[in-house]
C-alpha cells in the first residue's frame, strides 16, 4: 500500500473572506487578482496592505518573468497605478531568470519623475543594497525622458533625492543641454515650478493663489478635484472654479474621480457632471441586453487608500456609470443582503440610486444572481468577490470584474474575469467579444 500519495482532497479548499467556496487559480490569475486593483501597502477591508505587498513579493518567481513584465506595464498604462509596477519590477531584479527585462521594464513603467526616486526607496526597503545592473540600466534610460519642469515639480526631499538616482545610476544625457540641466540638478539650482504645491506652500494669500492658478489654466484635472473643498474654504470665485470646470482636460480622467469630488463639494455637481460626461465621449455601443450587478456591502464603503477620499464604491459606481453609456440596452442591480433592481438613470443619478438601494451589509451574490429573472447576452458583475454564498455560472456570456485584492475569488470558471477599475476593463469586454464573433 503507497502512503506516500499525495491527498487532494485532504487539501483544504480555499474560500473568500467571507466564506463561501473560491476558486483555486494559478500563479500568473493570483499576481494579476493581487496587483490590477492594489494601492500599494493601503490597508483593505479583509487584508492589509503589508500581506498583500507580501502576496505580490512571494508569486513573482512563480511566474514567467515576459507576464510579470507585461503585468508591471499594463497595471501603469491601462490601470493608472504607480506603485504596483514598481515593486514588480523590484522584485523581478531578485531573480537571475527575470533580470534582463528590468530595464525595460522600468523604462515603460516609470512616467513621473518621482518614480525615479520611489523606485530607489522601494529597492532599499529591506535595507541599503547596491543597485543591480539592469537596474542602473532602466533608471539611466527612464531619466533621459524628464525636463527641467518635470525634475523641479517632483524633485523632493525624501530619503532618496532625484540627485541621489542620478548619482547612483550614471545616466549620460543625451545632449550638453541636458548635462547642464542635471548639472544644476545636482547643485539644487533647479527653476522653482509654477505649481500649487509650491504656491500654496510659499505662504500668503490662498485665495490668491488659488485664483491666479485657476485664471492661468495652471491646475490639472485631478488636481482641479482634489482640491475644490479647499479652494472654497480659502473663498475662491465660483465663477473662476465653475470657468475652470468647464474647460479642464477630461481625456484621463475615469467616472469615479467626479463621483468622489461631488461627495465633498456637491454645490458642483452639475459641473462635475457635465465634466463626466465629457470624458466618456463617444464610444462603440456593447450590443444586446446586458446586466449590470453592483456590489455595495459593506467591504466596499471603505477607502481607496488612508489619504484618499474615494472609496471602493466610487470604483463601482464610476465603472457602473461608465457601462450604461456604453451599453446598448441595459438593467442595473445592487446586492448586499438583497438584490435590488435600480430604475433607469445616468450620471450622478444612477450613483444616488444605486447609493440609496439598500443598506450596507453582507455580500450575498449567489443568492442575487439566482433573482435576476430577465434575459440578457451579457452579466457583468462589479465586486470585491467576497461572497457569503456559493456562486453559480451566469446564464450565457458573465464579467465578474474584481476592484479589489483579496487573496480569493469566485469570479472563474465560468466566468469571465477582469480585475481593476479603469476603463481598460471595456476595452477588454469589446476584444473578447470580438474575438469570439470573429
Amino acid at each position: 500500500m503507497k502512503l506516500n500519495v499525495l491527498k487532494l482532497s485532504l487539501l483544504p479548499r480555499p474560500r473568500t473572506h467571507e466564506g463561501a467556496p473560491a476558486v483555486t487559480i494559478s500563479p500568473e490569475a493570483a499576481l494579476r487578482r493581487s496587483v490590477l486593483a492594489c494601492m500599494l501597502w493601503e490597508n483593505e477591508f479583509y487584508e492589509s496592505g503589508e500581506t498583500i505587498a507580501a502576496r505580490i513579493r512571494a508569486l513573482v518567481p512563480q511566474v514567467e518573468p515576459a507576464t510579470v513584465a507585461a503585468l508591471a506595464v499594463e497595471a501603469r498604462t491601462a490601470m493608472k497605478l504607480r506603485h504596483a509596477p514598481l515593486l514588480l519590477a523590484r522584485e523581478m531584479a531578485r531573480y537571475a531568470t527575470h533580470r534582463s527585462l528590468v530595464a525595460e521594464t522600468l523604462v515603460r513603467v516609470i512616467q513621473r519623475a518621482d518614480e525615479l526616486a520611489e523606485f530607489v526607496a522601494i529597492y532599499w526597503a529591506d535595507g541599503r543594497t547596491p543597485l543591480a545592473a539592469s537596474v542602473k540600466k532602466g533608471l539611466a534610460a527612464a531619466f533621459t525622458s524628464f525636463d527641467e519642469y518635470a525634475l523641479a515639480k517632483y524633485d523632493r526631499t525624501g530619503a532618496v533625492r532625484l540627485r541621489d538616482v542620478l548619482f547612483l545610476c550614471h545616466a549620460r544625457p543625451r545632449d550638453t543641454a541636458q548635462a547642464e540641466l542635471w548639472k544644476r540638478l545636482a547643485a539644487g539650482e533647479l527653476t522653482t515650478p509654477d505649481t500649487w504645491e509650491v504656491a500654496l506652500s510659499s505662504g500668503g494669500d490662498k485665495r490668491a493663489h488659488w485664483e491666479r492658478l485657476l485664471v492661468g489654466g495652471r491646475l490639472g484635472a485631478l488636481a482641479l478635484l482634489r482640491n475644490l473643498r479647499n479652494m472654497k474654504a480659502a473663498g475662491v470665485s465660483e465663477d473662476y472654479i465653475a470657468a475652470a470646470l468647464e474647460t479642464m482636460r477630461t481625456d484621463r480622467v475615469l467616472p469615479f474621480r467626479f463621483l468622489a469630488a461631488a461627495r465633498y463639494a456637491p454645490q458642483w455637481e452639475p459641473n462635475l457632471e457635465r465634466a463626466m460626461f465629457r470624458s466618456l465621449g463617444e464610444a462603440d455601443r456593447l450590443a444586446g441586453r446586458t446586466v449590470l450587478l453592483v456590489d455595495v456591502s459593506g467591504s466596499m464603503v471603505a477607502p481607496l487608500s488612508a489619504r484618499s477620499t474615494m472609496l471602493r464604491t466610487d470604483a463601482a459606481y464610476g465603472l457602473a456609470v461608465l457601462l450604461t453609456e456604453v451599453a446598448e440596452k441595459v438593467s442595473v442591480y445592487t446586492f448586499s443582503d438583497a438584490c435590488a433592481a435600480i430604475p433607469p438613470r445616468r450620471g450622478f443619478a444612477l450613483r444616488d440610486a444605486m447609493e440609496v438601494s439598500q443598506r450596507h451589509g453582507g455580500t450575498r451574490l449567489g443568492a442575487a444572481l439566482d433573482s435576476i429573472r430577465e434575459q440578457y447576452d451579457r452579466i457583468i458583475v462589479i465586486t470585491d468577490e467576497q461572497s457569503h454564498d456559493r456562486v453559480g455560472a451566469p446564464r450565457g456570456r458573465g464579467y465578474m470584474i474584481n476592484v479589489a485584492s483579496a487573496r480569493n475569488g469566485v469570479g472563474y470558471g465560468p466566468w469571465t474575469h477582469i480585475d481593476g477599475f479603469s476603463e481598460a476593463v471595456i476595452d477588454y469586454i469589446r476584444e473578447i467579444e470580438g474575438t469570439r464573433l470573429n
